[in-house]
C-alpha cells in the first residue's frame, strides 16, 4: 500500500468514528438524547447490595466526577445498582480500567447479581457480553477491541438492550463491538427489568508470608481502583 493509500485508510476510519459518535451535551458531556444518573458529586441513586454476590462492604465513593470502586477489606468486592429497574434502554458511560482487576456492568440485574454482562477485564476479555450467575443463549465477543481500546486511559461503552427476549447491541469508543438477539429471555422467572449494576469482583486476599510462592498478576492489587464517570441513559419504547 502505497503512503497516499495509508493515509486514504487512516482518514476514512476517522471520519467513520465521526460518525459513529453522537453529539455530546456540553453541559453533562454525555451524548445528546442521554439522561445523566449519575451527578457527578454524590451516589444518589444508587445503592450497595447486600448481599454475599462478591461480598458486601466495598469502599464506593466519589472523587472528581468519578465513581471510585475498592474492594474492603482486600479480596471482598461487590456492587453497585441503580435504585430503579430499566426494561428497554440504551447506556452511556466511561471506564477506566485497572489492569489485573475484573468488573462489569451488569443490564436488568437483580438485587442478588443475575444478570447480562458486559465484562470488563482486559485479561479475560472486556467488552464480551456473557451472563452472571444464570445462562446467556447467546454469547458475543468484542473482536475488534484491540483496534479502539485505550490502556490506562479513559474508553467510552455503549450499550443498546431492547425486548424481553433482547437485542444487546455494543460500541466501545464509538466502533460497534457486536450486535446480537437472544432467542428467548434467559432472565429468572421471565423478568424483564432490572437494575444498572456496576461490579467490583471479589480477589484472592494477599499474604506477605506467602507472597514469594504466588504470584498475583492476575489478582486484584491493594489499592486498585475501578472508575466510572458520565454515567447515562436512554429510556426506550
Amino acid at each position: 500500500m502505497t503512503g497516499n493509500a495509508k493515509l486514504m485508510t487512516r482518514a476514512a476510519i476517522a471520519v467513520a468514528l465521526l460518525m459513529a459518535a453522537a453529539p455530546v451535551c456540553p453541559q453533562t458531556g454525555v451524548p445528546e438524547g442521554f439522561r445523566p444518573i449519575f451527578d457527578g458529586k454524590t451516589l444518589k441513586g444508587w445503592h450497595v447490595s447486600r448481599t454475599a454476590h462478591h461480598g458486601s462492604t466495598p469502599n464506593v465513593y466519589v472523587e472528581n466526577g468519578e465513581i471510585v470502586m475498592k474492594q474492603k477489606p482486600y479480596g471482598q468486592g461487590g456492587l453497585l445498582f441503580t435504585d430503579k429497574k430499566y426494561h428497554n434502554f440504551e447506556l452511556y458511560l466511561e471506564v477506566k480500567e485497572a489492569w489485573g482487576c475484573n468488573s462489569g456492568i451488569f443490564l436488568r440485574s437483580t438485587e442478588g447479581g443475575s444478570a447480562y454482562q458486559i465484562e470488563l477485564d482486559q485479561t479475560r476479555g472486556t467488552g464480551n457480553l456473557l451472563g452472571e450467575n444464570m445462562r446467556v443463549s447467546v454469547t458475543a465477543r468484542a473482536t475488534d477491541i484491540e483496534k479502539v481500546w485505550k490502556l490506562d486511559d479513559w474508553n467510552s461503552i455503549r450499550v443498546l438492550m431492547t425486548g424481553d427476549a433482547p437485542r444487546i447491541a455494543e460500541w466501545i469508543n464509538g466502533v460497534q463491538m457486536f450486535d446480537v438477539t437472544e432467542p428467548v429471555n434467559d432472565k429468572i422467572a421471565g423478568e424483564t427489568t432490572g437494575y444498572i449494576g456496576l461490579q467490583l469482583h471479589w480477589g484472592s486476599v494477599y499474604e506477605q508470608s506467602v507472597a514469594h510462592a504466588s504470584s498475583m498478576a492476575g489478582s486484584w492489587k491493594p489499592d486498585a481502583a475501578y472508575r466510572f464517570r458520565k454515567v447515562a441513559i436512554k429510556e426506550l419504547p
